[in-house]
């Protein structure tokens, strides 16, 4: 189950070009915090291993892991990478979020 959070081919293709650089077995794991400008606000980690109730999102080899908790808050989330003439990043395109800031990490629901 992935409560409907789907990863973008661009987000795919940057999570391979980032976990290749890892030691195998290596996923990308998205959160949710408390803080930042909104309220709250994503983190991007890698991680080695994968907790029993992790959902686990796989697109083009990209493994994405998302806790019980923080998928609350993402349901219904697309995960995309954007590049742009301010910088790169991975974006939460969050249909649940109410606001948000500049930066694009920080939410508020």
């Amino acid at each position: 189950m992935s409560a409907h959070i789907t990863v973008t081919e661009r987000a795919a293709r940057k999570i391979g070009e980032i976990l290749g650089r890892e030691p195998t077995g290596t996923m990308l794991r998205v959160s949710v915090e408390g803080g930042g400008c909104s309220g709250f606000q994503y983190k991007f980690d890698t991680a080695r291993a994968k907790a029993d109730d992790d959902i686990v999102i796989e697109r083009a080899g990209a493994m994405v892991l998302i806790d019980p908790v923080s998928v609350n808050y993402m349901a219904g989330s697309e995960i995309d990478f954007v590049d742009d003439l301010i910088g790169s990043a991975f974006k939460v395109h969050n249909p649940k979020a109410t606001a948000s800031c500049g930066c694009g990490t920080s939410f508020a629901l």
